[in-house]
């Protein structure tokens, strides 16, 4: 059966819908209206070597925080459900990706139990119009939603644009080993991932 999922979420703060799709490589379609965020978005779904398509309207007039948390959440969302019963995947992933002088560490078990370490260390409180401290509300509403573990660590780095990028490709290359599909069983000695 096809990996993939459309989700929608309409709240008084935001209006988002996400397809991903876990086994077609393709271009992303990003519009979140945070220009480093729709950047960190493409690289993300090249990286992870996947088709995402996200699209967002947001209270932006307020800031970007219920933006970008919501996304992570619905993005989580439709990521578990394109999972679905996790039959056969590798389940883990782990990576460390440079950018010049950065150096990010991502490790990725798709466990069914959310969990998230964040170790970045971006100076720069913002990054173009997003601030740098909406990044792990990202990542945290993304884990959750997909209940999945992510440590994201940061090994050096002095640029935040280099150290942000750093961590969402990381973090798509290792979610790119740990959704392949590699068996026919459940990894788990339990017998499920949920």
């Amino acid at each position: 059966m096809p990996r993939a999922a459309t989700l929608s979420r309409t709240t008084k703060e935001t209006d988002i819908t996400v397809t991903w799709d876990l086994d077609t490589p393709g271009p992303a379609q990003i519009a979140t209206g945070i220009g480093f965020l729709d950047h960190m978005l493409e690289a993300l779904a090249k990286h992870s070597g996947t088709t995402l398509h996200v699209a967002c309207k947001g209270d932006l007039h307020i800031d970007g925080h219920h933006t970008t948390e919501d996304i992570g959440i619905v993005m989580g969302q439709a990521l578990r459900q394109a999972l679905g019963e996790r039959t056969g995947i590798e389940r883990f992933g782990h990576i460390a990706c440079p950018l010049d002088e950065a150096l990010v560490e991502a490790t990725v078990d798709i466990s069914g139990r959310p969990y998230l370490v964040y170790d970045l260390k971006p100076e720069a409180a913002m990054l173009g119009a997003w601030a740098t401290e909406l990044i792990p509300e990202f990542f945290g509403g993304l884990t959750d939603n997909a209940r999945i573990c992510v440590h994201l660590h940061q090994r050096c780095g002095r640029n935040s644009h280099h150290i942000v990028e750093a961590g969402f490709k990381a973090f798509a290359r290792a979610l790119r080993q740990a959704i392949k599909v590699t068996g026919s069983g459940i990894p788990s000695t339990k017998g499920l991932l949920a």
